[in-house]
C-alpha cells in the first residue's frame, strides 16, 4: 500500500510601495514578476497590497495605516477587497509570508513581521531562496553561498541590535576585555567564507576553461549561446534546436545552470548551443556578480541567440534588461541575432501577422517564430548554419586505398561536397574551416 503525501500548500501576498519616480507600467511589471517568482517557489499569491508614497517608512516599508490593513486581512478580522484566491475556511488559507517587491533592511522585515503576524520576505531574498533551490552543480551552489552571505553581511549589525545585549557581547572573559562581538565574528567568518568560495570557483572555472578548449581543439566545435529573459523559452527553443531532454518549465529561473548539447541534426562545423541562466529586472547586483561564471558561456560563444517573449507587452524591458547585462559580463560586442519567440501566443492569425511584421520593421534581420513550430525551427538552424559556414573553405584530399580508414574524419569534420574514386584511391571535395582542413591534410600526409 502506497501513501501519498501532500505538500501542505502555502499562500502570500505581495505589498509594494510605488514612488513618483516609477510609472503604472513599470511598477505593475515588477508586480507581476514578483507573482511570478512567488509561483516559482511554491506560493499562491492571495492578494496583493499597494501604496503610493513619496518614500519608503524607514519603520517597516509601509505606512501606518496600509499595515493595520494587511493586518487585518491576515487574520481575517475584515474584508479588504477582492482576492485572487477565495479567502475563507477551507476558502480561508492561512497567510503564511508576506513577499515585499523591494530590498528592504532587517529592522524594516521585522517590524513588519512583528505587526501583521506572519513572515517577510524581500524581494532579493526570494530571488536568493529560488536560486538555492534550483542550482545542481557545485559551481552554481558555491556561487548562491556568495550571493546570500553578501546578502546578509551588512545587515549583521542591526539584526544584533534587534537581538538585544546578546547580540552585543564581546568574546573577551566575562563579556569583558579586547575580543570580538559576536556580530563581529561573524562578519570575519563571513569574509573567510567568501573568500574560500571565491577561490573554489577560480580553480572550477580555470578547470572549465581547460575542458572547454580542449573540446573545441579537438572537434572543432563552433558555440552559440541562449541568452535572454527567465521565461522567454530558452530552454524549449533548446530543446527543440538540440533534440535533447532539457528541462522545461513554465515558471522563472526553471534552470541555472549552463546546459551544453550539439545541434541537431549535426552540420558541418558542428554546433554547440547552451542555454544559460535567465536574465530578470532588478537582479541584485551581487548575484550578476556571482552569477558571472554560469553566463561564461555567452562570453565564448561565437554567436548569441538573444531570446524575446514577443507575447509579452514589455518585451522591450526584456531587451533592455539583457543588453545591460550583456554589457556588464563584457559579451556585448559577441555577435547576435534576436530570437522573437512565442509568437504563437499572440493573439489569432491576423493578430500575429501584424506582430511579426512590425517586429521585422522595427528590429531588422531579427527572427519571428514559435520554438513550438518544427518549420521555424528548422528556419532558425539554418540561420545558425549559415553563420557558422561563411568562413568556411573548399579544397580536395586524395585518399589512397591503404588509408581508407580515415574518410570518417573527412566526414565528420568537414561537409563533403563531393567524391569519386580511381585505382589509386579515392578523392574528396569538401568545406571546412580553414584549420580543420589544414590539419586533415597534415594527417594525410602522414597516413
Amino acid at each position: 500500500m502506497t501513501i501519498e503525501i501532500k505538500e501542505k500548500p502555502r499562500h502570500a501576498i505581495v505589498a509594494s510601495v510605488q514612488l513618483p519616480n516609477v510609472s503604472d507600467i513599470e511598477f505593475e511589471a515588477s508586480l507581476t514578476e514578483l507573482r511570478e517568482l512567488a509561483k516559482t517557489l511554491g506560493y499562491k499569491v492571495v492578494h496583493t497590497f499597494v501604496q503610493k508614497r513619496s518614500s519608503f517608512d524607514t519603520t517597516a516599508y509601509l505606512g501606518v495605516g496600509k499595515r493595520e490593513e494587511i493586518r487585518c486581512f491576515v487574520n481575517n478580522e475584515q474584508a479588504s477587497g477582492e482576492s485572487e484566491e477565495p479567502i475563507g475556511s477551507p476558502d480561508n488559507p492561512v497567510i503564511d509570508t508576506i513577499l515585499v517587491d523591494h530590498e528592504i533592511s532587517p529592522s524594516q522585515a521585522r517590524n513588519l513581521e512583528k505587526e501583521v503576524g506572519c513572515e517577510v520576505m524581500d524581494r532579493t531574498m526570494v530571488i536568493l531562496e529560488i536560486f538555492y533551490r534550483n542550482a545542481r552543480s557545485r559551481a552554481a551552489r558555491a556561487q548562491v553561498e556568495i550571493a546570500h552571505l553578501g546578502y546578509m553581511a551588512p545587515r549583521l549589525r542591526e539584526a544584533a541590535k534587534l537581538a538585544g545585549p546578546q547580540g552585543r557581547q564581546r568574546s573577551g572573559t566575562g563579556g569583558r576585555g579586547t575580543g570580538e562581538s559576536h556580530t563581529e565574528l561573524d562578519r570575519r567568518k563571513i569574509r573567510d567564507r567568501i573568500a574560500e568560495l571565491q577561490q573554489e570557483i577560480v580553480a572550477m572555472d580555470a578547470e572549465r576553461k581547460i575542458q572547454r578548449a580542449r573540446r573545441q581543439e579537438r572537434q572543432g566545435l563552433a558555440s552559440v549561446a541562449l541568452v535572454g529573459y527567465t521565461n522567454a523559452g530558452k530552454s524549449t527553443l533548446m530543446r527543440a534546436l538540440t533534440g535533447s531532454e532539457v528541462l522545461v518549465a513554465n515558471k522563472l529561473f526553471a534552470t541555472l545552470d549552463t546546459t551544453v548539447r550539439a545541434l541537431h541534426p549535426e552540420s558541418v562545423p558542428r554546433v554547440l548551443v547552451s542555454d544559460t541562466v535567465g536574465f530578470i529586472k532588478n537582479l541584485p547586483h551581487g548575484l550578476v556578480a556571482s552569477f558571472k561564471s554560469t553566463l561564461e558561456e555567452a562570453l565564448d560563444a561565437s554567436l548569441l541567440l538573444h531570446v524575446i517573449d514577443a507575447s509579452d507587452p514589455g518585451f522591450e524591458r526584456q531587451l533592455e534588461v539583457t543588453d545591460t547585462v550583456l554589457e556588464e559580463i563584457g559579451a556585448s560586442d559577441v555577435p547576435r541575432i534576436r530570437v522573437f519567440n512565442k509568437i504563437d501566443h499572440v493573439g489569432d492569425t491576423v493578430a500575429q501577422a501584424e506582430c511579426e511584421a512590425a517586429l521585422r520593421m522595427q528590429y531588422p534581420g531579427c527572427i519571428v517564430m514559435s520554438a513550438r513550430r518544427p518549420d521555424d525551427v528548422a528556419m532558425l538552424r539554418r540561420k545558425i548554419v549559415e553563420f557558422f559556414q561563411q568562413n568556411l573553405i573548399e579544397a580536395e584530399f586524395f585518399l589512397p586505398w591503404s588509408a581508407q580508414q580515415l574518410r570518417g574524419a573527412i566526414y565528420t569534420n568537414c561537409q563533403v561536397l563531393g567524391e569519386h574514386s580511381d585505382n589509386e584511391g579515392t578523392f574528396f571535395r569538401v568545406r571546412g574551416e580553414p584549420g580543420t582542413v589544414e590539419n586533415l591534410r597534415e594527417q594525410f600526409s602522414r597516413a
